[in-house]
This record gives structure tokens, sequence and C-alpha cells, in this order.
């Protein structure tokens, strides 16, 4: 059980892009519930909502933390460092039992969205979403494992269920979801594969070309254009991480035979002919969200061996006490994926 009490200052989300702070009582564990003292947590894009329309809840869902308190039923000892699943998934419906957490039919909530996450500096959460990891990465290298790795990777091997042979890919958007899908190929296909991205921050297609990525600049030209400069007619799989009605549509008729467009950004539609776009050609297209709980231990062992290349994604790191000038350079396209720590 936990000795710890009182209160605690969390960032305070109001909306029109205003982040204060207010006081809340430091969550007490219960059966099976493990109170995290968060280390970092990094900003997603997913988290507009909440800095321009305010949020009820503490955002937060790309946490890192130690184990400050355990409750009955539990088995992670105290001072365990480790990262916390976005989604509270059962354990027991049907998805889960096959492994596909990110798919729980009796989820019981998304962390940071609908319940308390990661800004503030305890977050509470059932040991089941908590993966436990060694000492010898830092806790703000160990958020690489979430949005990161984890979307990016499960992105990808989502493609890989539909085309086999996988010789180019073009990934639609360059903000740090973009950039995961571009590391996680690289990792997953090698350096040889060519890998497009578009995007219309100079700063991100600058950070893209030295991941290893054939820039595309959406202000200079279009993505058949861009690909055309690159040598590629066209592609095997088109990765859409921005949600963009336009980049989906592009990354779609740029497809080759058997092609496949996997979206990962949430946002707007995509509309397509059946029998010229899918049918004629064989083309598929699919969703890809979040990753499975399944999928943190290959990745923790990625994470070592690239350690250093995958590192340079993490562009920015602030204090919890620069939150807002964090955000705001954040949501300007300016950074790359950007960590909030605790002391």
């Amino acid at each position: 059980m936990s000795d710890i009490e009182g209160t605690m200052r969390v960032p305070y989300f109001e909306g029109r892009g205003v982040i204060s702070s207010r006081e809340k009582a430091v969550p007490e564990v219960g059966l099976g519930q493990l109170l995290i003292a968060i280390k970092a947590n990094a900003i997603c894009g997913s988290e507009r909502g909440a800095f321009y329309e305010g949020s009820v809840c503490t955002p937060g869902h790309e946490a890192a933390g130690i184990v400050a308190a355990a409750g009955p039923g539990t088995s992670t000892a105290v001072g365990t460092p480790g990262v916390i699943f976005l989604m509270d998934y059962c354990g027991t419906c049907r998805s889960c039992r096959q492994g596909y957490t990110n798919q729980c039919l009796m989820k019981r909530g998304d962390m940071g969205f609908n319940r308390d996450g990661g800004y503030g500096p305890y977050e509470l959460v059932h040991e089941n979403i908590f993966f436990p990891i060694n000492a010898d990465l830092s806790l703000v290298e160990a958020t690489l494992l979430l949005d990161i790795m984890g979307t990016g990777g499960h992105a990808i091997q989502r493609s890989k269920l539909v085309h086999k042979d996988i010789e180019s890919i073009v990934v639609t958007g360059a903000g740090p979801i973009g950039l995961a899908v571009l590391a996680m190929a690289k990792i997953t296909f090698g350096d040889d594969i060519p890998v497009l991205i578009s995007d219309v921050s100079t700063y991100r297609l600058a950070l893209a070309e030295q991941l290893g990525g054939m820039p595309i600049h959406l202000k200079e030209k279009t993505l058949l254009e861009g690909a055309k400069m690159h040598g590629l007619s066209s592609v095997d799989v088109a990765i859409d991480t921005s949600g963009r009605k336009n980049a989906r549509q592009e990354g779609l008729q740029l497809l080759a035979q058997r092609g496949v467009l996997v979206c990962v950004g949430h946002g707007e539609d995509l509309h397509l002919q059946v029998s010229p776009d899918l049918i004629a050609a064989e083309r598929a297209v699919m969703g890809s969200e979040y990753f499975t709980y399944r999928e943190f231990a290959a990745n923790l062992e990625s994470l070592r061996q690239h350690r250093s290349y995958l590192r340079q994604i993490i562009t920015h790191t602030y204090d919890v006490s620069e939150i807002q000038r964090a955000f705001e350079l954040f949501f300007q396209g300016q950074t790359g994926k950007v960590v909030i720590t605790h002391e």
C-alpha cells in the first residue's frame, strides 16, 4: 500500500493554448493497481485538442516512471522503472485473449484522455498496463517505446500482413509519428529501402533526411513530383500519419499494383473508386491503431540495438515547469519529439 498522501500540483489544460496548474489529490492504490512516479512524458500531436480546447483530466499518454506504491494483488516491486501502455485493456475479452490489446472490447479507459495521465507527478494504473524495463535506459529514452517504436512499428507490421515483398515506402506527414514510421521502416527493412517522406515543415523534413528518409517538401512539389524527383513513379506502401484527406488520396494514387495504404493519423476522410483503385490493381486500404502490449518486448531489444539512431527523434526536453513553452514550440512544427520531465 502507499504511504504517499496529500495533494500534488498538476498541469491544467484550460484550452485556448493555455496551460496553468492546479492541485489534485495523490491517488490511492487499490487492488491490482500501481502508483507511478512519472519522470518523463512525451508530447503527442493527438493532444492538440487538450491544448486548444481544454481537458478535464490530466493529459499525457507517453509516460515513463518508477513504481512508487503497489496495491494488493500486484507483483511489481516498488522502485521498478517502466513505461505505461495507453489503453487500460481488460485482459479477458476475445481481443485481449488473442493478444490484440489495442482492440480491447471492454477497455476501462485511455490514459491521458479520459483517465489522468503522465503530465502530473503521479499516475495511477492497473498493473497489467505497466511494462517494466531495466535501469540501463534513461526514462526519457524509454518513452521511445511508446508512440515512436510502438505506433510506428505497428504500422509497418500491418503493411507486411498484406504485402510480403515491400521494396519502397512513402510516409505522408513528418511529425513525430511520421518520423517514427520512417525510423522503424529503416530498422525493419534496412538502410537500402527507399522511404519517401512528405511535409510542409522544413525543420521536420531536415530531421527526416538525417534519419535516412527522402524528403518531399509539399510547398514546392506534389507527392508524385517528389517521388519522381527521387527516381520512383510508384511505391509498395503508403503510410499516412497526417490524417489529411489530400495526403491519403495522393498516397493511394502513388501505390503500385498490390500496394497497401495504411492510415495511422486520425482525422479526415478518404474517397476511392473501388474498381480502379482497389480491385484492378489488388490494392488494400487498412487502419493501424496504436500497438499491442506484447510488442513491447521486441521493441525494447530493438531500442537497445538502435539507441543512438532512435534518440535523434527526441529533439527537445523541458522540465514540467516549462510545459507551456514546450507545447507552443511543438505545435509550431519546429521540433521532433518533445519530452516533459519531472525532477
